[in-house]
Protein backbone atom coordinates (compact mmCIF):
# COMPACT_ATOMS: atom_id res chain seq x y z
CA UNK A 1 0.00 0.00 0.00
CA UNK A 2 1.63 3.22 -1.19
CA UNK A 3 0.50 6.41 0.53
CA UNK A 4 1.05 10.01 -0.58
CA UNK A 5 3.82 11.78 1.32
CA UNK A 6 2.59 13.56 4.44
CA UNK A 7 2.04 17.31 3.94
CA UNK A 8 3.91 17.78 7.24
CA UNK A 9 7.03 15.92 6.05
CA UNK A 10 10.41 17.64 5.87
CA UNK A 11 11.42 18.59 2.35
CA UNK A 12 14.45 16.31 2.20
CA UNK A 13 16.13 13.52 4.11
CA UNK A 14 18.73 15.11 6.39
CA UNK A 15 22.47 14.82 5.90
CA UNK A 16 23.80 12.46 8.56
CA UNK A 17 27.33 11.98 9.88
CA UNK A 18 28.74 8.47 9.63
CA UNK A 19 28.99 7.08 13.15
CA UNK A 20 32.33 5.39 13.77
CA UNK A 21 31.88 1.85 15.01
CA UNK A 22 28.50 1.35 13.28
CA UNK A 23 28.09 -0.40 9.94
CA UNK A 24 24.69 -0.95 8.34
CA UNK A 25 23.10 -2.70 5.39
CA UNK A 26 19.62 -3.30 3.99
CA UNK A 27 18.07 -5.89 1.69
CA UNK A 28 14.81 -7.03 0.12
CA UNK A 29 13.63 -10.23 1.78
CA UNK A 30 10.02 -10.14 0.61
CA UNK A 31 8.63 -10.56 4.14
CA UNK A 32 5.45 -8.81 2.98
CA UNK A 33 6.44 -6.03 0.61
CA UNK A 34 7.61 -6.71 -2.93
CA UNK A 35 10.05 -4.48 -4.74
CA UNK A 36 11.37 -2.61 -1.71
CA UNK A 37 13.87 -3.11 1.09
CA UNK A 38 12.35 -4.61 4.23
CA UNK A 39 15.24 -5.76 6.42
CA UNK A 40 18.22 -3.93 7.87
CA UNK A 41 21.27 -5.06 9.82
CA UNK A 42 23.51 -2.95 12.04
CA UNK A 43 26.80 -4.28 13.40
CA UNK A 44 28.48 -2.45 16.27
CA UNK A 45 32.11 -2.61 17.25
CA UNK A 46 33.33 -4.46 20.37
CA UNK A 47 32.96 -2.31 23.49
CA UNK A 48 29.60 -0.87 22.45
CA UNK A 49 27.19 -0.06 25.30
CA UNK A 50 23.53 -0.75 24.50
CA UNK A 51 20.52 0.75 26.29
CA UNK A 52 16.88 0.27 25.46
CA UNK A 53 13.30 0.98 26.45
CA UNK A 54 10.43 -1.14 25.24
CA UNK A 55 6.67 -1.32 25.21
CA UNK A 56 4.91 -2.22 28.44
CA UNK A 57 2.10 -3.79 26.43
CA UNK A 58 0.90 -7.06 27.99
CA UNK A 59 0.87 -8.56 24.48
CA UNK A 60 4.37 -7.48 23.44
CA UNK A 61 6.11 -9.40 20.71
CA UNK A 62 8.72 -12.15 20.86
CA UNK A 63 11.50 -9.83 19.63
CA UNK A 64 10.71 -7.30 22.37
CA UNK A 65 10.84 -9.94 25.08
CA UNK A 66 14.15 -11.24 23.72
CA UNK A 67 15.69 -7.74 23.60
CA UNK A 68 14.59 -6.94 27.13
CA UNK A 69 16.27 -10.11 28.41
CA UNK A 70 19.58 -9.22 26.72
CA UNK A 71 20.20 -5.64 27.89
CA UNK A 72 23.27 -5.15 30.02
CA UNK A 73 25.30 -8.08 28.68
CA UNK A 74 29.03 -8.29 27.96
CA UNK A 75 30.30 -5.82 25.34
CA UNK A 76 33.27 -7.98 24.30
CA UNK A 77 31.90 -9.13 20.91
CA UNK A 78 30.14 -5.88 20.10
CA UNK A 79 26.48 -6.06 19.14
CA UNK A 80 24.17 -6.49 16.17
CA UNK A 81 20.62 -5.36 15.45
CA UNK A 82 18.40 -6.89 12.77
CA UNK A 83 15.04 -5.32 11.95
CA UNK A 84 12.36 -6.42 9.51
CA UNK A 85 9.22 -4.62 8.36
CA UNK A 86 5.97 -6.08 7.06
CA UNK A 87 5.36 -8.54 9.90
CA UNK A 88 5.57 -7.80 13.63
CA UNK A 89 6.12 -11.40 14.83
CA UNK A 90 3.61 -10.58 17.58
CA UNK A 91 0.83 -12.85 18.87
CA UNK A 92 2.52 -15.78 17.14
CA UNK A 93 2.94 -18.06 20.16
CA UNK A 94 5.91 -20.41 20.40
CA UNK A 95 6.55 -19.96 16.68
CA UNK A 96 7.52 -16.36 17.34
CA UNK A 97 10.29 -17.41 19.73
CA UNK A 98 11.55 -19.92 17.16
CA UNK A 99 11.71 -17.19 14.52
CA UNK A 100 13.77 -14.96 16.83
CA UNK A 101 16.13 -17.81 17.70
CA UNK A 102 16.70 -18.72 14.03
CA UNK A 103 17.44 -15.12 13.05
CA UNK A 104 19.71 -14.53 16.05
CA UNK A 105 21.73 -17.68 15.33
CA UNK A 106 22.15 -16.76 11.66
CA UNK A 107 23.31 -13.23 12.49
CA UNK A 108 25.67 -14.49 15.17
CA UNK A 109 27.22 -17.05 12.82
CA UNK A 110 27.70 -14.45 10.08
CA UNK A 111 29.07 -11.62 12.22
CA UNK A 112 30.83 -13.31 15.13
CA UNK A 113 28.66 -11.35 17.57
CA UNK A 114 27.59 -13.45 20.56
CA UNK A 115 23.98 -14.67 20.54
CA UNK A 116 23.15 -12.67 23.66
CA UNK A 117 24.28 -9.49 21.90
CA UNK A 118 22.14 -9.93 18.78
CA UNK A 119 18.95 -7.85 19.06
CA UNK A 120 16.01 -8.18 16.69
CA UNK A 121 12.84 -6.22 16.01
CA UNK A 122 9.87 -6.77 13.75
CA UNK A 123 7.15 -4.35 12.71
CA UNK A 124 4.02 -4.77 10.66
CA UNK A 125 0.96 -6.99 10.75
CA UNK A 126 0.13 -8.71 14.07
CA UNK A 127 -0.81 -12.39 14.34
CA UNK A 128 0.84 -13.84 11.23
CA UNK A 129 3.85 -16.20 11.47
CA UNK A 130 7.08 -14.48 10.46
CA UNK A 131 8.62 -16.12 7.37
CA UNK A 132 12.02 -15.96 9.05
CA UNK A 133 13.63 -18.22 6.47
CA UNK A 134 13.36 -15.35 3.96
CA UNK A 135 15.31 -13.12 6.36
CA UNK A 136 17.90 -15.80 7.17
CA UNK A 137 18.49 -16.25 3.43
CA UNK A 138 19.53 -12.58 3.21
CA UNK A 139 22.03 -12.54 6.10
CA UNK A 140 25.05 -13.19 3.85
CA UNK A 141 24.00 -10.37 1.53
CA UNK A 142 23.52 -8.06 4.48
CA UNK A 143 26.88 -8.78 6.09
CA UNK A 144 28.65 -8.36 2.75
CA UNK A 145 27.03 -4.94 2.31
CA UNK A 146 27.81 -3.49 5.73
CA UNK A 147 29.03 0.11 5.51
CA UNK A 148 29.18 3.24 7.71
CA UNK A 149 27.21 5.33 5.20
CA UNK A 150 23.98 3.30 5.02
CA UNK A 151 21.81 5.01 7.64
CA UNK A 152 19.33 6.33 5.07
CA UNK A 153 18.94 2.88 3.52
CA UNK A 154 18.34 1.44 6.99
CA UNK A 155 15.72 4.10 7.74
CA UNK A 156 13.81 3.18 4.58
CA UNK A 157 14.00 -0.55 5.22
CA UNK A 158 12.11 -0.33 8.54
CA UNK A 159 9.13 1.68 7.20
CA UNK A 160 5.58 0.27 7.16
CA UNK A 161 2.77 2.82 6.64
CA UNK A 162 5.33 5.63 6.97
CA UNK A 163 5.25 8.09 4.09
CA UNK A 164 8.83 9.28 4.62
CA UNK A 165 12.03 7.96 6.18
CA UNK A 166 12.92 9.58 9.50
CA UNK A 167 16.35 10.56 10.77
CA UNK A 168 18.07 13.19 12.89
CA UNK A 169 21.59 13.92 14.07
CA UNK A 170 23.76 16.16 16.19
CA UNK A 171 27.49 16.89 16.40
CA UNK A 172 29.23 18.73 19.23
CA UNK A 173 32.55 18.91 21.00
CA UNK A 174 33.72 17.52 24.31
CA UNK A 175 37.16 18.76 25.36
CA UNK A 176 37.86 19.84 21.81
CA UNK A 177 36.97 16.49 20.26
CA UNK A 178 33.93 15.96 18.01
CA UNK A 179 31.20 13.57 19.11
CA UNK A 180 28.39 12.51 16.77
CA UNK A 181 24.88 11.18 17.36
CA UNK A 182 22.54 9.96 14.61
CA UNK A 183 19.22 8.17 14.81
CA UNK A 184 16.52 6.67 12.61
CA UNK A 185 12.89 5.93 13.40
CA UNK A 186 9.77 4.43 11.95
CA UNK A 187 6.24 5.12 13.07
CA UNK A 188 3.00 6.47 11.68
CA UNK A 189 0.07 4.71 13.33
CA UNK A 190 -0.54 2.71 16.53
CA UNK A 191 1.33 5.51 18.30
CA UNK A 192 0.66 6.14 21.98
CA UNK A 193 3.89 5.21 23.66
CA UNK A 194 4.09 3.52 27.01
CA UNK A 195 7.89 3.49 27.06
CA UNK A 196 9.32 4.76 23.81
CA UNK A 197 7.42 4.29 20.62
CA UNK A 198 7.52 2.49 17.31
CA UNK A 199 11.07 1.50 16.36
CA UNK A 200 13.92 3.92 17.02
CA UNK A 201 17.66 3.30 16.73
CA UNK A 202 20.13 5.94 17.88
CA UNK A 203 23.89 5.57 17.48
CA UNK A 204 26.79 7.58 18.88
CA UNK A 205 30.56 7.24 18.65
CA UNK A 206 30.90 8.41 22.25
CA UNK A 207 31.99 6.09 25.01
CA UNK A 208 29.31 5.82 27.70
CA UNK A 209 28.91 3.59 30.75
CA UNK A 210 26.05 1.16 30.07
CA UNK A 211 24.22 1.65 33.38
CA UNK A 212 24.44 5.43 33.07
CA UNK A 213 23.40 5.23 29.40
CA UNK A 214 20.27 3.29 30.35
CA UNK A 215 19.38 5.81 33.03
CA UNK A 216 19.88 8.71 30.61
CA UNK A 217 17.80 7.11 27.86
CA UNK A 218 14.93 6.25 30.20
CA UNK A 219 14.85 9.79 31.56
CA UNK A 220 14.98 11.59 28.21
CA UNK A 221 12.35 9.23 26.84
CA UNK A 222 9.74 10.43 29.32
CA UNK A 223 9.61 13.95 27.86
CA UNK A 224 10.13 13.01 24.22
CA UNK A 225 8.75 9.76 22.82
CA UNK A 226 6.49 9.22 25.83
CA UNK A 227 4.91 12.62 25.12
CA UNK A 228 3.66 11.93 21.60
CA UNK A 229 0.46 10.31 20.43
CA UNK A 230 -1.16 9.78 17.05
CA UNK A 231 -4.14 7.58 17.83
CA UNK A 232 -3.93 6.51 21.51
CA UNK A 233 -2.96 2.91 20.60
CA UNK A 234 0.23 1.43 22.07
CA UNK A 235 2.05 -1.02 19.80
CA UNK A 236 3.04 -4.57 20.73
CA UNK A 237 6.46 -3.92 19.20
CA UNK A 238 7.61 -0.48 20.46
CA UNK A 239 11.38 -0.46 20.85
CA UNK A 240 13.95 2.30 21.33
CA UNK A 241 17.64 1.43 21.45
CA UNK A 242 20.66 3.67 22.02
CA UNK A 243 24.10 2.33 21.17
CA UNK A 244 27.37 4.02 22.20
CA UNK A 245 30.32 2.53 20.31
CA UNK A 246 33.13 4.46 22.01
CA UNK A 247 34.95 4.61 18.66
CA UNK A 248 35.62 8.34 19.02
CA UNK A 249 37.65 7.70 22.16
CA UNK A 250 35.65 10.37 24.00
CA UNK A 251 34.05 9.36 27.31
CA UNK A 252 30.75 11.26 27.47
CA UNK A 253 29.37 9.60 30.59
CA UNK A 254 27.42 12.22 32.52
CA UNK A 255 28.40 15.03 30.15
CA UNK A 256 25.62 17.66 29.89
CA UNK A 257 26.47 18.49 26.26
CA UNK A 258 25.86 14.88 25.31
CA UNK A 259 22.55 14.80 27.19
CA UNK A 260 21.37 17.99 25.48
CA UNK A 261 22.34 16.72 22.02
CA UNK A 262 20.66 13.37 22.63
CA UNK A 263 17.49 15.18 23.67
CA UNK A 264 17.52 17.25 20.46
CA UNK A 265 17.82 14.11 18.36
CA UNK A 266 15.08 12.28 20.28
CA UNK A 267 12.67 15.22 20.09
CA UNK A 268 13.34 15.66 16.38
CA UNK A 269 12.58 11.99 15.70
CA UNK A 270 9.51 12.03 17.95
CA UNK A 271 8.10 15.08 16.16
CA UNK A 272 8.75 13.47 12.77
CA UNK A 273 6.65 10.48 13.84
CA UNK A 274 3.76 12.80 14.69
CA UNK A 275 4.22 14.69 11.42
CA UNK A 276 3.82 11.34 9.65
CA UNK A 277 0.76 10.37 11.67
CA UNK A 278 -1.58 8.36 9.49
CA UNK A 279 -3.72 10.85 7.57
CA UNK A 280 -2.31 13.83 9.47
CA UNK A 281 -2.72 17.33 8.03
CA UNK A 282 -1.76 19.32 11.17
CA UNK A 283 0.98 19.11 13.79
CA UNK A 284 -0.35 20.00 17.24
CA UNK A 285 1.60 21.07 20.32
CA UNK A 286 -0.32 21.02 23.59
CA UNK A 287 1.26 22.91 26.50
CA UNK A 288 -0.22 22.46 29.95
CA UNK A 289 0.90 24.72 32.81
CA UNK A 290 -0.40 25.50 36.29
CA UNK A 291 -1.15 21.87 37.18
CA UNK A 292 -0.72 20.50 40.70
CA UNK A 293 2.16 18.28 39.48
CA UNK A 294 4.05 17.61 36.25
CA UNK A 295 2.37 14.20 36.18
CA UNK A 296 -1.07 15.80 36.32
CA UNK A 297 -0.08 18.19 33.53
CA UNK A 298 0.90 15.28 31.33
CA UNK A 299 -2.36 13.46 32.08
CA UNK A 300 -4.31 16.53 30.99
CA UNK A 301 -2.15 17.01 27.91
CA UNK A 302 -2.62 13.44 26.73
CA UNK A 303 -6.36 13.58 27.41
CA UNK A 304 -6.60 16.55 25.06
CA UNK A 305 -4.23 15.01 22.51
CA UNK A 306 -6.05 11.67 22.42
CA UNK A 307 -9.59 13.07 22.22
CA UNK A 308 -11.18 12.19 18.85
CA UNK A 309 -13.44 15.22 19.27
CA UNK A 310 -10.52 17.60 19.76
CA UNK A 311 -8.57 16.02 16.91
CA UNK A 312 -11.46 16.15 14.45
CA UNK A 313 -12.20 19.78 15.39
CA UNK A 314 -8.58 20.60 14.53
CA UNK A 315 -8.89 18.70 11.25
CA UNK A 316 -11.97 20.78 10.45
CA UNK A 317 -10.19 23.99 11.54
CA UNK A 318 -12.93 24.60 14.11
CA UNK A 319 -11.76 26.55 17.21
CA UNK A 320 -14.03 24.48 19.45
CA UNK A 321 -12.58 25.24 22.86
CA UNK A 322 -15.48 23.39 24.52
CA UNK A 323 -13.90 20.12 23.43
CA UNK A 324 -10.68 21.06 25.21
CA UNK A 325 -12.68 21.80 28.36
CA UNK A 326 -14.34 18.39 28.01
CA UNK A 327 -11.00 16.60 27.71
CA UNK A 328 -9.61 18.34 30.79
CA UNK A 329 -12.70 17.42 32.78
CA UNK A 330 -12.54 13.73 31.91
CA UNK A 331 -8.77 13.25 32.38
CA UNK A 332 -8.96 12.29 36.05
CA UNK A 333 -6.29 14.80 37.09
CA UNK A 334 -7.09 17.79 39.31
CA UNK A 335 -8.78 20.75 37.60
CA UNK A 336 -11.03 23.66 38.58
CA UNK A 337 -13.38 24.93 35.90
CA UNK A 338 -13.28 28.50 37.18
CA UNK A 339 -9.49 28.77 37.29
CA UNK A 340 -8.41 27.40 33.94
CA UNK A 341 -7.60 29.39 30.82
CA UNK A 342 -7.22 28.21 27.22
CA UNK A 343 -5.24 29.75 24.37
CA UNK A 344 -5.08 28.83 20.71
CA UNK A 345 -1.70 30.17 19.70
CA UNK A 346 -1.50 33.64 21.29
CA UNK A 347 -5.28 34.07 21.31
CA UNK A 348 -6.94 33.90 24.74
CA UNK A 349 -10.07 31.85 24.12
CA UNK A 350 -11.48 31.02 27.54
CA UNK A 351 -10.84 31.88 31.18
CA UNK A 352 -12.50 31.68 34.60
CA UNK A 353 -15.09 29.14 33.53
CA UNK A 354 -16.31 31.03 30.46
CA UNK A 355 -15.33 32.37 27.07
CA UNK A 356 -12.84 35.25 27.37
CA UNK A 357 -14.57 38.67 27.14
CA UNK A 358 -12.42 39.88 24.24
CA UNK A 359 -12.38 36.61 22.30
CA UNK A 360 -13.30 36.81 18.63
CA UNK A 361 -14.16 33.62 16.75
CA UNK A 362 -12.32 34.69 13.60
CA UNK A 363 -9.07 35.01 15.57
CA UNK A 364 -9.44 31.50 16.95
CA UNK A 365 -10.33 30.19 13.50
CA UNK A 366 -7.20 31.79 12.04
CA UNK A 367 -5.06 29.83 14.52
CA UNK A 368 -6.78 26.58 13.53
CA UNK A 369 -6.00 27.19 9.86
CA UNK A 370 -2.26 27.02 10.53
CA UNK A 371 -0.39 23.82 9.70
CA UNK A 372 1.26 23.90 13.14
CA UNK A 373 -1.34 24.44 15.85
CA UNK A 374 -0.59 25.30 19.48
CA UNK A 375 -3.03 24.79 22.36
CA UNK A 376 -2.04 26.20 25.76
CA UNK A 377 -4.00 25.33 28.89
CA UNK A 378 -3.21 26.89 32.26
CA UNK A 379 -4.99 25.22 35.18
CA UNK A 380 -4.20 27.88 37.78
CA UNK A 381 -3.58 25.29 40.50
CA UNK A 382 0.21 25.00 40.87
CA UNK A 383 3.52 24.81 39.04
CA UNK A 384 3.22 21.49 37.22
CA UNK A 385 3.76 21.59 33.47
CA UNK A 386 4.14 19.30 30.46
CA UNK A 387 4.15 19.48 26.68
CA UNK A 388 2.78 16.76 24.43
CA UNK A 389 2.52 16.53 20.66
CA UNK A 390 -0.13 15.02 18.42
CA UNK A 391 -1.77 15.43 15.02
CA UNK A 392 -5.32 15.84 13.79
CA UNK A 393 -7.67 12.98 12.90
CA UNK A 394 -8.85 12.88 9.29
CA UNK A 395 -10.85 10.49 7.14
CA UNK A 396 -7.57 9.31 5.62
CA UNK A 397 -6.73 7.61 8.94
CA UNK A 398 -9.79 5.42 8.49
CA UNK A 399 -8.89 4.65 4.88
CA UNK A 400 -5.35 3.58 5.79
CA UNK A 401 -6.36 1.33 8.67
CA UNK A 402 -9.46 -0.17 7.09
CA UNK A 403 -7.25 -1.47 4.27
CA UNK A 404 -4.10 -2.20 6.30
CA UNK A 405 -4.00 -5.99 5.85
CA UNK A 406 -5.04 -6.03 2.19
Amino acid sequence: MSMPRSPLAPETFPELPAIKGVRLASASAGVKYQGRTDVMLAQLTPGTSVAGVFTRSATRSAPVLDCQAKLGGSTESGAAILVNSGNSNAFTGHYGQTSVAEIVEAVSDATGVANDRVFTASTGVIGEPLPHERIVAKISELTAGLSEDRLEDAARAIMTTDTFAKAASAQFEINGQTVSIAGIAKGSGMIAPDMATMLVYIFTDAEYDQTALQELLSGENETSFNCITVDSDTSTSDSLMLCATGASGVDATGNPSFSAALRRVMLDLAHQVVRDGEGASKFVEIRVTGAVTNKDAKVHGLAIANSPLVKTAIAGEDPNWGRVVMAIGKSGAAADRDLLSIRFGDVLVAEKGWVAPNYQEDLGAAEMKKQDVTIHVDLGLGHGEATVWTCDLTHQYITINADYRS
